[in-house]
């Protein structure tokens, strides 16, 4: 026998999808619309219909109505619902014409989110922002520059084994959740200003579950909830380089934060010299193998903390309004010029293993064969831009006018180097004459 949940009823706008998305329902159906044919008219089946649970109730609110409804935490589940019923664009595997490379396409749609307006709430704080990724390399610079010039700062992080104790110990709020899961990202929008992502997926997880399927998550709660700045951090030369699935995917993103018609800011990255301490600095100082590779690719570091100071120099600028900027250090390095730097600021030579290009380009042609491996071959695709003569670096002299920063302040590779290996030799030497004053005493 049918009952009043599976019955569809064009003309009142309700429908039961799921068993939890209920969009647009208005009330249960009438009790004379469910009587079967052959039941008498004085003997109604039920005596009241039944209701849909509370939580469904909840989750039947429309997105433009969400945020006048941020201020009961009983509404929660209300925009994530609605959040997932919005149609979200596909990232798929095109073959182009004519060639073998698999590249990635992306179709762009900021239509899939209505437009709301925050003015029904509670007006946030400027000064209030939502750090995504605040563990990482970039990640904790960002919070920490945010805490020192008087930011309240909430940070994004995934439930893990071990908790994220240094950022509360900073004076951040800290709140989990998962990009890959978009129900959780909701609630921690509610209050928020500005969202700094500078988040991406781990090595050992596929690409698109996070830089991609969880940034449109992101993007789309972000609009939906009214943020009022988005700022997103990508790479250098990402529209150029669409063989590189990560790259490809920053680029993919670029565009949906620019349809979406949000208040951004994207920033362009080259390279970070905090990574090449554990690359390059700490195998030589312990006398262990260094990888490097035969490439005349050519990447201007920057340090982080220099990153994090000119976000938020262009966060206040308002010039820099829904602009893409691209930030790179002073001068551009080869691997080469920066393994012969250590050696020289360490006082020791390397034992540098080199691997040639075509060896990496063909390692990924192997992996591509394997499901299993894919993931491997999407990391190994750098290959193909380290097999060209590319310089990841740019004229910085029009951002440094643009920002009012003098080009002096920002800190060099070789000042860099330079200050870590007298730090690290200096300590190296202290332990050496404990060490000798300790065999003395015994």
């Amino acid at each position: 026998m049918v009952t009043w949940r599976r019955k569809r009823m064009t003309g009142r706008r309700w429908t039961w999808r799921d068993g939890h998305r209920l969009l647009g329902i208005r009330s249960p159906p009438p009790l004379a619309s469910l009587r079967s044919p052959n039941q008498p008219r004085g003997e109604p089946r039920h005596a009241t219909p039944r209701q849909p649970p509370p939580r469904l109730r909840m989750a039947s609110t429309s997105l433009a109505a969400v945020p006048s409804q941020l201020a009961s935490p009983g509404r929660r589940g209300a925009l994530s619902s609605a959040v997932r019923a919005q149609p979200r664009p596909r990232l798929f595997h095109r073959l182009p014409k004519g060639g073998s490379r698999c590249r990635l396409a992306v179709t762009c749609n900021a239509q899939a989110v209505a437009p709301t307006s925050i003015a029904q709430g509670t007006p946030v704080r400027p000064t209030s922002i939502l750090v995504v990724g605040a563990t990482g390399t970039l990640g904790r610079q960002v919070v920490r520059r945010a805490l020192d010039e008087g930011y309240d700062v909430r940070c994004l992080v995934r439930p893990r084994p071990a908790p994220a104790d240094f950022l509360r110990d900073w004076g951040a709020t800290v709140v989990n959740a998962d990009l890959s899961k978009p129900e959780t990202i909701p609630a921690t929008l509610v209050g928020i200003h500005t969202v700094i992502d500078c988040a991406t997926g781990r090595p050992e997880e596929p690409i698109r579950t996070v830089d991609w399927e969880g940034k449109v998550a992101l993007i789309q709660c972000a609009k939906a909830m009214g943020i009022q700045k988005y700022v997103f951090y990508s790479i250098h030369n990402c529209d150029k380089h669409p063989e590189v699935p990560l790259m490809e995917i920053k680029h993919c993103t670029e565009k949906f934060i620019q349809d979406n018609d949000l208040d951004y800011i994207i920033i362009r990255l080259c390279g970070f010299m905090q990574g090449l301490i554990g690359q390059y600095a700490v195998p030589i100082l312990e006398e262990k193998s260094v990888w490097g590779t035969d490439a005349p690719t050519r990447i201007a570091y920057m340090d982080t903390q220099d990153v994090a100071r000119l976000t938020f120099i262009a966060m206040r600028n308002e010039k820099v309004s829904k602009k893409l900027l691209t930030f790179a250090g002073p001068r551009a390095w080869t691997t080469q010029e920066v393994i012969t730097l250590c050696e020289r600021l360490a006082g020791q030579d390397a034992n540098v293993t080199t691997v040639p290009v075509a060896v990496l380009r063909f390692t990924r042609q192997l992996t591509r064969f394997f499901q299993w491996t894919n993931d491997v071959a999407d990391r190994l695709a750098f290959s193909e831009v380290l097999s060209s003569d590319t310089v990841f670096s740019v004229p910085m002299n029009e951002t440094y006018q643009l920002l009012g920063v003098d080009a002096k302040d920002i800190l060099s590779l070789e000042k860099y180097l330079q200050d870590y290996f007298s730090n690290i030799l200096k300590k190296l030497k202290d332990l050496k004459a404990q060490s000798k004053q300790t065999d003395i005493f015994f």
